[in-house]
């Protein structure tokens, strides 16, 4: 998930509760959210452009493994400094467009934001499935009257 903006809503919460750990790619917004995310389940988070003062202790990037994935994280993909050991998959936000490709083995997802709509754009999420040899990432699209 990406770009909550001091949003969180009921229709996302039910979905996070089915998750072993939450990757947020940053503009949270405020201490809040952090903490209600950290109450349904682990969380990788990064800072985003909008987490001001109170993200201090948020990395600008993150590099982790859940099973056999390696993940690096960051909020504007403009600031991605992937090294050496490319990762399996990177996830970032910021342009709240909702972006799903492969390049050179890699898979570059944008969860999009499911915070309030904004730009016109959908309001979407992704659900990432890891089993012992491959991935498969879900699309979830909220209605734009969903409840905030």
């Amino acid at each position: 998930m990406s770009d909550t903006h001091n949003v969180l809503r009921p229709d996302v919460t039910e979905i996070l509760k089915e998750c072993d750990c939450i990757i947020h790619a940053g503009d949270l917004s405020k201490p809040a959210i952090l903490e209600q995310l950290n109450r349904i389940a682990p969380v990788y988070a990064v800072r985003g452009n909008n987490d001001k003062e109170w993200a201090g202790d948020l990395p600008q990037e993150l590099r982790f493994s859940l099973g056999w994935m390696r993940f690096y994280l960051v909020h504007n993909k403009k600031d991605a400094k992937l090294g050496e050991e490319l990762p399996h998959a990177v996830i970032f936000g910021h342009s709240h467009r909702y972006l799903e490709e492969r390049k050179d083995g890699v898979l570059w997802l944008n969860p999009g934001s499911c915070g309030r709509r904004r730009f016109d754009l959908p309001v979407t999420m992704a659900v990432l499935e890891i089993t012992e040899d491959r991935y498969q990432v879900k699309r979830i699209d909220f209605p734009a009257e969903s409840k905030e």
